[in-house]
């Protein structure tokens, strides 16, 4: 869902969306957002029921993020796919979406009545207009996805090959339709006004952070990179002045240094703008302005097509304000006399 951070819905553990704590008492093995009243028929004893279900995609994420704090953790896996994987969710049978999940397709039937729906195919339905309504065509989008999807029928060890393309291809086409000028403006402002960007982000975001570091130092912008070696990341972290701006990129599982880092220093008033991988990561709720960039699934290793070109735009735009040359910014390189 394309917003410049997502609503406030009280304080999440570090260690990312996925994991526990926070959950009411079991019941009937299932918690949180599983116990209360008004289930429907067919739900667990006491299952939560929204009286009228969302009817657009947008509400439906809003009401997701409203009760992602109160729900258990296996409705915290559907909740954390669904909001990853739109697409899928569209065009997928819920015993193939369950399969990626790791969750039962009873779990996601009751999931789907907690939140008003009669069973799992109304849920599928809001997903399914959403796709409808981004270019290219329904169909076209459906056939794209049910073949990239599929099974890989080539086993050759190109095929690895081909099949990252079609998947990071796929996932540049979300960023473009998912990310609004909004978003990216915000951002911008916020990069241009810092005295200093200070950024994080490590393990697999470390080569978005590092892109981000050498072309703002090239364009003449102060550029910190709160680095993990030594422990001091932290610490470094502790002279970030409101008049600042963080930038924090960290793709589940979250590591938890830069969790701790947004959490604290978002409560002293600086300004975050944030890349993840879905508006219930663990920084959405700090972020001014958050770019959600989703992966398909948990691969091998999580592609960074998507986040690399997220980051050099934003380093564009950057550089045409800087410049003040809109049409032609250029980005400076070591080498260059």
């Amino acid at each position: 869902m394309p917003s410049l951070s997502r609503p406030r819905s009280g304080t999440r553990r570090t260690g990312g969306a996925d994991r526990g704590g926070g959950d009411f008492p079991r019941h009937s093995g299932e918690t949180g957002a599983e116990a209360g009243a008004g289930a429907p028929a067919g739900a667990p004893v006491g299952a939560i029921s929204e009286p009228n279900p969302p009817d657009s995609y947008e509400a439906l994420i809003r009401v997701i993020h409203d009760r992602y704090e109160a729900m258990s953790n296996s409705y915290r896996k559907i909740a954390v796919y669904l909001t990853q994987n739109p697409n899928d969710v569209a065009v997928l049978s819920v015993h193939a979406i369950a399969g990626k999940c790791g969750v039962h397709a009873s779990g996601f039937v009751r999931f789907a009545q907690s939140l008003g729906y009669r069973g799992f195919k109304e849920l599928q339905a809001v997903f399914r207009h959403r796709l409808s309504t981004a270019a290219p065509g329904f169909d076209a989008r459906v056939k794209a996805l049910k073949d990239e999807l599929g099974a890989r029928e080539d086993r050759s060890e190109t095929s690895f090959l081909r099949e990252l393309v079609a998947r990071d291809i796929s996932s540049l086409q979300d960023l473009l339709t998912d990310t609004t000028a909004e978003q990216i403006s915000a951002a911008v402002g916020l990069m241009e006004r810092a005295d200093t960007i200070y950024l994080i982000g490590q393990l697999r975001s470390v080569p978005v952070v590092e892109l981000l570091r050498y072309v703002l130092t090239m364009l003449g912008k102060r550029a910190v990179l709160l680095d993990a070696s030594g422990g001091l990341a932290t610490h470094m972290a502790k002279v970030i002045r409101p008049a600042d701006l963080l930038l924090a990129v960290s793709f589940r599982f979250y590591a938890s240094d830069v969790v701790n880092v947004v959490e604290e220093t978002a409560a002293r008033g600086v300004p975050i703008v944030a890349i993840s991988d879905s508006t219930l990561s663990p920084l959405a709720k700090n972020a001014r302005v958050l770019f959600a960039v989703p992966e398909h699934e948990y691969t091998f290793s999580r592609s960074l097509a998507a986040p690399m070109c997220l980051a050099q735009a934003l380093l564009i735009a950057l550089a045409s304000r800087l410049q003040k040359e809109p049409d032609a910014p250029r980005i400076p390189i070591v080498t260059q006399r």
